[in-house]
């Protein structure tokens, strides 16, 4: 019996429930980190107020520094709002989708020995001098920004997990720009006789696992076209293609 839409987006609701649950650990990290080195910081504040002669100048060190971490730890925790669709946002460039996603996968990925190598048209370049990064500040100004920033994070991430579960034998995924307005990824095969340990960690049960089927749904809810090719997977940016 063919799905009815309604049971089409609740098949697309749980591919996105089962990539936020892959991607949870790295946006966990990111709301721990604050907290231990706020934690360290108090603990050093109590040592200098408690001791005999108190150093102004360290405390206010001391304090400046759990402002700092509360400050991250805010902007971390505000960062989960990225996540629903329902929520409006400033859209994102195709350099800045590919960069919050490799950061958020490639400590799960290294743990199954599968790479993650993006092209360098599209990896972020730190500036070396004021000279370049006034030329990299036009450049982001310049890069188009594709709207709906959360759906398209949740798309690339399905890419991402389709090419990890479905081509056991990759050694790498090869990210690139596809045209002006997608991107394409590619599973690039160990190369023979690579031994590497596998671990259980962030990987899905098979039942869990990003297939066709459950990629094609993603898509087709979130309104954009992917083309599955075997060990690829092309994403088109731009809604309704």
């Amino acid at each position: 019996m063919k799905s009815s839409p309604s049971a089409r987006s609740w098949i697309a609701a749980g591919v996105r429930h089962e990539l936020l649950t892959r991607a949870l650990p790295a946006l966990r990290h990111d709301m721990a980190a604050p907290v231990s080195v706020i934690r360290m910081a108090l603990l050093m504040l109590k040592r200098q107020v408690a001791a005999a002669t108190i150093d102004p100048a360290a405390c206010e060190e001391r304090v400046a520094l759990i402002d700092n971490q509360v400050g991250e730890l805010v902007e971390a925790i505000r960062s989960l709002r990225d996540w629903e669709l329902a929520t409006t946002d400033d859209g994102i460039t195709r350099s800045a989708l590919v960069a919050q996603c490799v950061m958020l996968m490639r400590s799960a990925f290294d743990l199954h020995g599968v790479s993650l190598d993006t092209d360098a048209a599209l990896d972020p370049q730190e500036p070396q001098d004021e000279q370049h990064k006034e030329h990299k500040e036009r450049e982001e100004q310049e890069e188009h920004r594709w709207p709906s920033a959360a759906a398209l994070r949740y798309l690339f991430l399905g890419a991402l997990g389709y090419l990890h579960d479905s081509a056991a034998e990759a050694g790498s995924i090869r990210i690139e720009a596809d045209g002006a307005n997608a991107l394409r990824l590619q599973a690039v095969p160990r190369e023979p006789g690579t031994t590497h340990a596998v671990l259980d960690a962030h990987r899905a049960p098979r039942a869990l696992a990003i297939d066709a089927v459950a990629m094609q749904n993603l898509a087709e809810d979130l309104g954009y076209a992917v083309t599955l090719d075997g060990g690829s997977v092309r994403l088109v940016l731009a809604t309704g293609n």
